[in-house]
């Protein structure tokens, strides 16, 4: 199973060609499962030019899986060890939601695909697996 990040969703919406579109593609085209978390579902929608543009995308999101932390206190604790270990080693995340959806990705076994350098420091130091 796989895990698709804002970073593709965006590019595929924006019709971008990079190699994390078209692994997306590749999913969507052989009907390989994919989903989303909560967070890209936000990420995606406030970023919609207009309403209508709104509405597109909330339908179309709406009917992907979506994927949430396993353990209320314990994700986030997981997550913000991510952070903080990486941080010890001098890596600073940009953004702690990312981290959060690495351990997302990491405790449902879940492949990511994303286009965001951050991921790729993460998935250096953790056990989080990228496509």
């Amino acid at each position: 199973m796989f895990l698709v990040d804002t970073s593709v969703l965006i590019d595929f919406f924006k019709g971008v060609n990079n190699s994390s579109v078209r692994k997306f593609e590749s999913l969507i085209q052989n009907n390989i499962d994919f989903g989303i978390t909560s967070f890209t579902y936000q990420e995606v929608l406030q970023g919609a030019l207009n309403y209508n543009e709104f509405e597109i995308l909330k339908d179309y999101l709406a009917t992907q899986r979506f994927y949430e932390p396993k353990s209320h206190m314990g994700s986030f604790e997981e997550a913000a060890k991510i952070y903080f270990q990486l941080r010890r080693k001098g890596i600073t995340i940009r953004s702690t939601i990312d981290c959060l959806i690495c351990q997302i990705a990491i405790e449902n076994n879940l492949v990511l695909l994303h286009n965001d350098s951050d991921f790729n420091l993460i998935a250096k130091h953790t056990n989080l697996k990228e496509f």
